[in-house]
């Protein structure tokens, strides 16, 4: 077993959380008002590590247009066959899913624009190793966007200081931006 595949949850699991973030965004249509807080732009390319059932990198392809590019990521296979049916449906041609092998991603290097960990870093049981391979993906101007999920702010700041390839460069309530190195 690779090491980030410790941080894969079961099927079960996985669809639970599917069905409980369709429910939330069908009752408080928030997140269209949160990813507004990013400052996307069309054409970018932007990475959704740790995309899960893709309520992100759907409304992501939708900004970015079809000059942009959203890489869809995960360790979970299910996480991209949700992904695959939500672009068919949505006929978006903008999204390639990709499947994680513990915390190495097909992803190019030095492709993203913006790089989203969102709902997702709590559950790492390494930040240190995809942290590292963020840096790798994120274009030496670019930015990564990740939020607390499940733990404490100060928790969220001790794996990010365990990395050498990211500095805070702003906090809010919702998420920080950090920029590389």
């Amino acid at each position: 077993m690779a090491r980030g595949d410790r941080d894969r949850m079961g099927d079960f699991s996985f669809r639970m959380m599917a069905a409980t973030f369709a429910v939330m965004d069908f009752l408080f249509p928030s997140l269209d008002k949160r990813i507004q807080q990013f400052g996307l732009q069309e054409g970018m390319t932007v990475v959704d590590y740790g995309c899960g059932p893709g309520r992100y990198s759907v409304r992501f392809a939708q900004i970015v247009g079809e000059r942009g590019k959203v890489y869809a990521v995960d360790i979970h296979e299910l996480a991209l066959e949700y992904v695959a049916r939500k672009t068919e449906k949505l006929q978006l041609t903008n999204i390639e899913p990709m499947l994680a092998q513990g915390y190495q991603s097909p992803v190019p290097g030095d492709v993203a624009d913006m790089l989203f960990a969102l709902d997702m870093f709590f559950g790492v049981k390494d930040p240190a190793a995809l942290l590292a391979e963020l840096g790798r993906i994120v274009k030496p101007d670019g930015v990564l966007i990740l939020d607390d999920g499940h733990q404490p702010r100060r928790e969220t700041l001790r794996k990010i200081g365990l990395s050498d390839r990211w500095r805070i460069q702003e906090q809010s309530l919702d998420h920080l931006v950090c920029v590389p190195v």
